[in-house]
């Protein structure tokens, strides 16, 4: 079977790898354009880029494939040129034209992080665990005109436990997503429509939805550290500069809400109170609350916010 693969982040790259080690024919891999990143802001290729070159697979990176972008006939005509026989997608990030989700033959299907209809669109994966979903997982689904709501095909479930990160469960989806879509490619298994009802969407995140406000509960602000980072990354303010919180647990303890309530880094919240855990200064690397404390003490008493 003749395959075009198109994906941007590791999730994506986990699915390439697994259908090129399947020994199908991936005729080209499009990914999203080489773009400056980390601190020194230097150009590097997308992961799932990275993995295809090593592969010695043919990689396009157009900027846009919507009609009327730059060279819009050009992608559109190359990409129909490759005569596939069916396209794959996982977190792309490109929003395919109806006309190009018709010219492979088998049509497109999308490796989607979440068990559809529920949390269609950008973050699925965070959305679930800020919601407090007990489960999440994964659809492989026909891909239509809309947005994410296309016929499905297969479906696998990973649970979400009080533990659960957005980067564990990110890993734990991308393995069961490449299963399930070569089990896809072999057993042709018959399009099933989304239910009407259940239908929830995943907004893209800001780095503003990392800010943690204290009035919140303890459940709601611990979720909010374990799906947000690492990105957007969750933080607060503290002494006239902002701390990354990027770990914390429930904790007893009470007190007004943002309050540092001990030697240990709990923080009073709503209901409660979250002992954090592992924590970044501007300028300096990420540490424990242990090692943070014992350069730059916080005593009891003082203000997050």
């Amino acid at each position: 079977m003749r395959i075009g693969f198109m994906g941007t982040p590791e999730f994506a790259a986990v699915a390439l790898r697994a259908l090129f080690a399947a020994g199908h024919d991936i005729a080209c891999v499009y990914s999203q354009p080489p773009r400056p990143a980390g601190r020194g802001q230097n150009v590097r290729l997308s992961p799932t880029h990275e993995a295809a070159q090593s592969m010695g697979l043919l990689v396009r990176t157009p900027h846009k494939l919507r009609r009327n972008a730059p060279e819009w006939e050009r992608n559109w005509a190359e990409f129909d040129s490759l005569n596939l026989d069916i396209a794959i997608v996982a977190a792309y990030g490109l929003i395919l034209p109806a006309e190009m989700l018709a010219m492979p033959k088998r049509g497109c299907l999308n490796i989607h992080a979440s068990l559809l209809p529920r949390w269609r669109g950008a973050a699925p994966i965070q959305a679930a665990i800020l919601a407090g979903d007990s489960e999440s997982g994964v659809t492989i689904m026909q891909m239509d005109a809309g947005l994410d709501t296309g016929d499905m095909l297969l479906s696998g479930r990973v649970p979400i436990t009080p533990d659960t990160t957005a980067t564990t469960l990110h890993d734990a989806l991308a393995s069961l997503g490449a299963d399930l879509v070569l089990r896809a490619l072999d057993e042709h298994p018959a399009p099933v429509p989304q239910p009407a009802e259940g239908v929830t969407y995943a907004g893209k995140l800001t780095r503003e939805d990392g800010k943690l406000d204290w009035q919140h509960s303890t459940a709601e602000l611990d979720r909010r550290v374990r799906a947000l980072n690492p990105w957007p990354g969750t933080f607060t303010g503290w002494d006239n500069i902002t701390l990354k919180i990027l770990a914390a647990l429930p904790a007893e303890g009470h007190g007004a809400p943002g309050t540092v309530l001990d030697h240990r880094l709990t923080v009073a919240t709503a209901d409660g109170a979250l002992r954090i855990t592992r924590l970044q200064a501007p300028g300096r690397p990420a540490m424990t609350a242990e090692a943070f404390l014992n350069g730059r003490p916080i005593p009891p008493g003082s203000r997050f916010g």
